[in-house]
């Protein structure tokens, strides 16, 4: 009798289940003309009438005022060609639908009705190369024997690719020679280090190149293949700002919010992932503070921008949770307590451009000082700074670092410094220290993106050491569990460990199609799971790599022109970045987005597939240290 019983309560309970299935969601299924399934099309899920923003205040929500975003949702199909949604059942919804080399499909309706819908495939060459990520249609460009510069594609990735993703549908419009060649002024004016070579040779380049592969849109290859795995994984994205803004670095907080940065509006957004209310908190101002901070003139021509401070970096002391600001545009680190909500200001006397930021095991605050060639300190214990001068290159870089003041000061009063003056191959004595990372051991390393090295501060004695890297455009690092530290070489379509015990660099190239057209530009390590996420910023795509397994994963994001800048990892593994183009508006809809993937981890070892090319290339050189105590 009493199995019975529990036979019969387990019926009970089973069709309950599948009872409030049915109801809570709805199917989506999509098939080819032929009507057989697809697999692993990204299905897109909007509310039509969402929440409605009080955008009072310029443009955006009131500061301290809570506000709902409109969260939208991505799944991809499973083998039978169906995907599910609980989400917005009394709503109206907006699905569209994506899969490689077909045509979008977008449609309104109620969100808990089922629907079926047909993908045709695209046959129209420009067409089908127009639906392709920027990194196809810069893979495309062929710079040879187009000029007597040497590696001018590369510099050009380099350089461009600090801000706006090449190749993406804005950039590769034909244009005549003399529309890019005011393209490139302004950006050289806005802080691109191309070297004057470049800026010569450029405007006809992409003009003659761009015009080549629009006319034989043939050339443009296909991307890189969504694969199976994407059937466990789901997007979440926040709309946050609008198409004035720039959401740069972002932080996951202990406290389970996750800050994010507004470069350009100088705002601090607070949002909980749980239920996507968010809060805006404007940066403190100084009354010395001027519109543009230190560089004023840089974005004159900007149509709508509030940077005072130029919020950038974030770092979370793990003795109060307190986060830690860097400002691009000041000579300030900024501290903000999550509590109190309030923010403390504080002033450096010296350095230029503070950029990325640590907390290290002692509870010092480390960033780098990106036009001063420095690396700062913060002693929290006596409020106390102390810069660390990195070696010049040479003597004329000795002189511009030391006069960076002087020069600032001119391109604010309104002189085009930057036009004026030639920029050779090193960038003008500008080595931009850029990331930074604190290993297990307490020792500080960080990068220079301009000088093609990497460097050390003892954590105890804080003696430097420099480290010249056999490949270009190392940018942000972090380290993992064992204390290797993994790069991203921005340049070169990889990213790179280095081991410094050994002393050695291994290249790890993406596993981007076509090969080497990705320009990673941040990463982190999941210390817990021994995975390195990178932000593939050219692909619209998330990169993994795994590193017991050796193996990797690609996560297509949602939107076209995607360009992440930072990733941070949950506990539970999930990944949070940021949609950060700037400006804003070459985002496909000019939203910029809170993005978290959840790639789905139960299924880690069925689902992540093998990519055996490219090889992994080891450089097993042992590179002389270059040491140098430069510590004041």
């Amino acid at each position: 009798m009493k199995i019975i019983k529990k036979c019969c309560n387990l019926l009970i309970a089973t069709c309950t289940l599948l009872f409030s299935w049915a109801t809570t969601a709805n199917i989506i299924t999509v098939t080819n003309e032929s009507g057989q399934p697809l697999a692993n099309v990204m299905v897109m899920q909007t509310p039509v009438n969402g929440y409605n923003l009080d955008t009072s205040d310029m443009g955006y929500p009131p500061e301290k005022i809570t506000n709902h975003a409109n969260m939208v949702y991505t799944l991809f199909t499973n083998n039978q060609g169906k995907v599910s949604f609980n989400t917005y059942q009394s709503q109206q919804v907006r699905i569209r639908l994506r899969l490689p080399e077909h045509h979008d499909v977008t449609l309104e309706f109620l969100g808990n009705e089922d629907k079926s819908f047909i993908l045709k495939p695209i046959t129209d060459a420009l067409a089908l190369a127009e639906s392709r990520p920027a990194n196809t249609w810069l893979a495309a460009l062929d710079f040879s024997n187009k000029t007597d510069t040497d590696n001018l594609k590369q510099h050009y990735v380099m350089q461009c690719g600090f801000c706006h993703q090449q190749g993406s549908h804005f950039f590769r419009r034909p244009r005549p020679e003399d529309n890019w060649q005011e393209i490139v002024h302004r950006m050289v004016g806005y802080g691109s280090r191309l070297h004057s070579d470049a800026q010569e040779a450029l405007p006809k380049v992409l003009s003659d190149e761009y015009a080549r592969v629009y006319n034989k849109p043939e050339l443009i290859p296909q991307g890189t293949p969504w694969k199976n795995y994407l059937q466990q994984a789901k997007i979440t994205e926040w709309p946050i700002g609008d198409a004035f803004s720039q959401m740069h670095d972002l932080l996951y907080h202990s406290n389970g919010l996750v800050y994010v940065g507004d470069n350009l509006q100088d705002r601090l957004y607070e949002i909980n992932p749980k239920n996507g209310e968010y809060v805006i908190y404007k940066l403190k101002r100084e009354s010395s503070d001027k519109h543009g901070g230190l560089m004023g003139k840089r974005l004159s021509s900007f149509p709508k921008h509030e940077a005072f401070a130029g919020i950038h970096s974030f770092a979370e002391s793990a003795k109060d949770g307190h986060i830690f600001i860097t400002t691009s545009y000041q000579q300030r680190l900024v501290e903000f307590d999550p509590v109190t909500k309030e923010f403390i200001n504080h002033k450096m006397d010296e350095g230029y451009y503070p950029h990325t930021v640590r907390v290290d095991q002692q509870d010092r605050v480390w960033f780098t000082m990106a036009l001063s060639n420095q690396i700062a300190m913060l002693d929290r214990k006596t409020n106390n700074f102390t810069l660390f001068d990195l070696p010049n290159r040479s003597m004329k870089e000795g002189f511009t670092v030391s006069a960076m003041g002087i020069i600032l000061k001119l391109m604010d009063w309104g002189l085009p410094l930057a036009n004026w003056f030639p920029i050779d191959e090193q960038s003008s004595g500008v080595p931009l220290p850029y990331g930074i990372d604190i290993t297990p051991n307490g020792n500080i390393w960080f990068a220079r993106l301009h000088a093609d090295s990497i460097g050390k501060i003892d954590g105890k004695d804080l003696s430097i050491t420099m480290y010249d890297t056999p490949f270009k455009g190392p940018r942000r690092l972090r380290t993992d569990s064992k204390g290797n530290l993994w790069i991203a070489a921005f340049a070169e379509s990889m990213i790179v460990k280095f081991d410094p015990k050994n002393e050695t660099f291994t290249n790890y190239p993406l596993p981007v199609k076509p090969l080497g057209s990705e320009t990673p530009y941040s990463l982190n390590v999941d210390t817990n799971r021994d995975i390195v996420w990178i932000n593939g910023n050219t692909s619209d795509a998330l990169y993994s790599y795994h590193i017991n397994q050796d193996k990797w994963s690609h996560f297509p994001m949602p939107k076209r022109v995607t360009f992440t800048r930072d990733v941070e990892i949950a506990p539970n593994g999930d990944i949070f970045t940021t949609n950060a183009s700037f400006p804003s508006w070459h985002i496909e809809d000019a939203q910029p987005t809170l993005i978290l993937l959840q790639p789905n981890y139960q299924n880690n070892s069925q689902s992540i597939e093998q990519i055996n090319e490219p090889a992994i290339e080891q450089i097993n050189t042992l590179l002389p240290a270059n040491n140098a105590n430069h510590g004041k």
